[in-house]
């Protein structure tokens, strides 16, 4: 038995979802005849309240495509030094779209609105054209945190007071609906666009969607052509959402709580120095020695316990839809086990 926490990309798809991706009705998409597809886009734009939804083959497509519908070349976009638009989508922002990145040193990947205020370029033309403001939520390399609402909202106003477009990359937006107890609906009426994925704690093998109304998302479908994003029938892909929406939702609190217990349990091992905040699936934890951190993860692997390390002593575990009980009991075992962090 593989116990792989690496990431919450690892899962396959459930026999029944692979039996809703086999008994789907599908087309050409690039007709845009794939009634799968439409299906998918209908329900995901009309959950946020918006008036376009587009179906993209990964979340970072999506993203690079609402980088460049919000900017221009030479213009800046406002994110967290956390962002996973700039960490982790191989300086697409840069190359696709010809944006900098103004980083605001946030708190796990979060920031305030007077961040945001202090943030913006002045309105000379020797300065770089704020443009955008980017929020990731939850936070990838903040372990999983969610954005208070509130702050999302002042925001927001300083958004419209400044004629900036806003973008949530909601890779896990999922994760922090159920966490909070908050709506698409909530977070369609303040955003411009929104990215969600459905390979993360949904469980599908592929697949994000981009949502807006119709005047930002106008040229969406021609720039996902010219990243290379147009599919044919898609519909196999979009059949997984479609049964992921409806079946694996409610479910990812049973992720949480698998989490934070192993960080309960985390927190007694001895070369362990802190374990971060827990509020969804992502435990981001830290060793007292740097240099133990080939040796830790070598050791959970001697295991068949794959986990990721983040460099710097930070090592992070992911829960998810394949990981089990009797998974979760081996682990919290293996940890809680004295001889294994002594050995």
């Amino acid at each position: 038995m593989i116990i792989d926490l690496r990431s919450d990309t690892v899962t396959k798809p459930s026999q029944a979802m692979l039996n809703a991706m086999l008994t789907t009705e599908v087309g050409d998409d690039v007709f845009r005849e794939d009634t799968t597809v439409n299906r998918l886009e209908a329900k995901v734009s009309k959950l946020f309240g918006k008036q376009q939804a587009l179906f993209f083959p990964s979340g970072t497509m999506a993203n690079q495509t609402a980088l460049k519908l919000h900017t221009n070349p030479g213009d800046q976009v406002i994110c967290d030094k956390y962002a996973h638009i700039f960490n982790y989508e191989s300086g697409g922002a840069s190359f696709n779209s010809g944006v900098s990145c103004n980083l605001i040193d946030g708190n796990r990947g979060m920031f305030t609105a007077k961040q945001v205020k202090q943030a913006i370029n002045p309105n000379a033309y020797y300065y770089s054209k704020t443009s955008l403001v980017e929020v990731e939520n939850t936070t990838n390399k903040g372990g999983g945190a969610c954005w208070d609402f509130n702050e999302i909202l002042k925001i927001k106003s300083i958004c419209d007071k400044n004629n900036l477009g806003f973008h949530l990359d909601g890779a896990r937006l999922w994760n922090a609906l159920i966490a909070k107890n908050e709506t698409t609906k909530q977070y369609g009426d303040v955003f411009d666009t929104i990215s969600v994925c459905f390979s993360k704690g949904l469980g599908c093998p592929v697949g994000s969607v981009l949502v807006g109304n119709n005047a930002i998302m106008e040229e969406a479908i021609r720039v996902r052509k010219i990243f290379g994003g147009n599919m044919r029938q898609a519909g196999y892909l979009a059949a997984a959402a479609l049964f992921a929406l409806e079946n694996n939702l409610e479910r990812l609190a049973e992720d949480h709580k698998k989490a934070k217990a192993i960080g309960n349990v985390l927190s007694s091992v001895s070369v362990v120095k802190t374990v971060a905040p827990i509020e969804t699936n992502i435990v981001i934890f830290e060793l007292h020695n740097s240099d133990d951190e080939v040796k830790f993860v070598q050791k959970l692997k001697e295991k068949n316990i794959l986990i990721i390390s983040m460099g710097g002593g930070k090592l992070r575990m992911v829960t998810h839809l394949d990981y089990t009980n009797t998974m979760h009991e081996k682990l919290l075992s293996v940890l809680s086990n004295k001889n294994f962090a002594n050995n």
